[in-house]
């Protein structure tokens, strides 16, 4: 997998899971419940990125080797930091994990 190859489908799948935790935190808004928007980042980015990785995999017949499989864990950091974009949304994830432990 080239560089320029895992940078284009980081940015369709973090485009597509800003906007499905924009959707998720508006529905849980609309049913008056406080949504965790970094929680729900993360979860979304598992399905998202590691899905999205393992189906680009499946759509070009790339083989499952340890370096694949790294690349899907990579995959899911990068698109979860890049559905928190923005710096208030990094340090609100720092204070949360500072007042967790």
């Amino acid at each position: 997998m080239t560089v320029e190859f895992f940078i284009t489908i980081f940015i369709v799948l973090s485009a597509i899971s800003s906007l499905l935790t924009e959707a998720i935190k508006k529905f849980m808004l609309n049913v008056e419940k406080t949504p965790v928007a970094n929680f729900i980042a993360l979860v979304d980015a598992l399905l998202v990125g590691g899905g999205g990785m393992v189906a680009t995999y499946f759509l070009f017949n790339i083989t499952f080797t340890p370096a694949t499989i790294i690349a899907i864990v990579g995959m899911v950091g990068c698109v979860w930091i890049g559905s928190m974009i923005g710096y208030d949304k990094v340090t609100q994830l720092f204070d949360q994990i500072k007042n967790k432990f």
